[in-house]
This record gives C-alpha cells, structure tokens and sequence, in this order.
C-alpha cells in the first residue's frame, strides 16, 4: 500500500513539474505558432508585449527595436500590414536582428513622437533606449511613414539601424 501510495505520489510531482516549465527552446527556422500579438504584421516573428519589454530585450539581446504605432479601423495601417507582413526579406531581417513591438495606442513616452502621432509610424530605438529619429522614410510631413511602395526604403532604414547599432554602441 505505501508503495502505491508513493508511485502516485512520484508520479504527480513529475507531472507537475513538468506543467510548470514554459518552453525554452523557441525554433529560430521553420514554422512557428501564430502570435495573437502580431496582429497581422507577422505571425512567425516573436513581438513583444509592451514597450518597457520590448526596451528589456533590446538591451539584452543587444538588438534595435523597431516599434510599429498603427490603428486597427485606419486604412492606410491596414494597407501597410499586408505589405509588410507578405515581404519575405523585411520578415527575415526582422526575425534574425530586431525585436519588435506593434502598438495601437500612443505611449506617454514624447521622443516616440517627434513629428506627430499618426499611424502607420515605424520607429527604431537602439539598445541604449535611445529613440533614432535620425532614421525616416521618404516624406517630410510624416517623416517616419512608410507606405507599401516604400518597402524598400523601410529595408534601407533597417540596415542604418542595424549599421548604427555596430558603429555607435
């Protein structure tokens, strides 16, 4: 009886233990589980929850962030997500160097908003938390817009920051 008793035992605290662990091993090729928090940006990409964690693993992966402000309801949001989430090369780069974070509010954070608070707005920080508002797109209005004809630009923009990221920190 006091060996079933501890089996059952045993066997409950294995099972337990093991219900506990969250998943290390996060594959870095192939498919992966969609995300609820790419909202459409990309499923296959590891998005951050919430600025301040998206600045924690920027600095301890010693990667730039990029930081996607959008709305849901704007056409023009809706319009640059399909893009974006269907060119292959922005998905890679982003996966292998960046961490991202889309966001559908404004944060009370006013260096995130040099110009404005418009949507789409894509915005690099650098693991030194500091905002890259040297980095824009093509228009001069709305300096950190990028439309789906501008992915190229956006590719440009990504390489100065992974370039910045080498040369100043």
């Amino acid at each position: 009886m006091t060996k079933v008793i501890l089996l059952v035992l045993l066997v409950l605290v294995a099972v337990c233990s093991t219900l506990g662990k969250p998943e290390k091993n996060i594959p870095k090729r192939g498919k992966r589980i969609p995300q609820t928090l790419s909202r459409g940006w990309g499923d296959q990409l590891i998005w951050a929850q919430t600025y301040e964690e998206a600045l924690y693993w920027s600095r301890w992966r010693n990667k730039p962030l990029l930081v996607i402000f959008h709305l849901e309801d704007c056409p023009h949001s809706a319009v640059m997500k399909k893009a974006f989430a269907e060119d292959k090369e922005v998905q890679k780069i982003l996966d292998e160097d960046f961490i991202v974070l889309n966001l559908m509010y404004e944060t009370t954070d006013k260096h995130l908003s040099p110009d404005g608070q418009y949507v789409p707005r894509f915005l690099f920080v650098d693991p030194s938390m500091t905002v890259r508002a040297d980095i824009t797109g093509r228009y001069s209005n709305r300096m950190y817009a990028y439309e789906p004809a501008d992915m190229k630009i956006l590719l440009e923009s990504m390489a100065k920051a992974k370039k910045l990221l080498k040369t100043e920190l």
